[in-house]
């Protein structure tokens, strides 16, 4: 089955995380979602394949973050629009494999998806 990464490259994480599907399989999808770009709808999939709250999904650590939506409400679909329209929001790697799906950072995160 192939295995879909979404992977920024400049990102340690995604490389780590895209470095531990390859022990795996090389049956590899890899997403560059900042370059592609990365539809609301896919995001509201993603949450629902990671079983995660939108916001889980974020990376408060982006300055984007922290001087534009720190301490801010906003709906799942408001989060999902921005997600989209500032994809370094999204942690990653998200790793998918058919409908389940995990944010790999260590070999742990990837165990769950085989």
């Amino acid at each position: 089955m192939k295995i879909s990464v979404y992977h920024n490259p400049r990102c340690r994480k995604s490389r780590t995380g895209l470095d531990l599907v390859k022990t795996k399989t090389d049956e590899i999808d890899i997403i560059d979602y900042l370059n592609t770009g990365i539809s609301a709808i896919t995001i509201k999939k993603l949450a629902q394949q990671l079983n995660v709250k939108i916001t889980d999904m974020i990376r408060t650590q982006e300055d984007y973050f922290k001087k534009e939506l720190k301490g801010k409400t906003f709906s799942d679909e408001e989060w999902r629009q921005i997600i989209s329209e500032n994809p370094k929001l999204l942690k990653r790697p998200i790793v998918v494999k058919g409908n389940k799906a995990a944010i790999v950072e260590t070999v742990d995160d990837l165990e769950r998806l085989f």
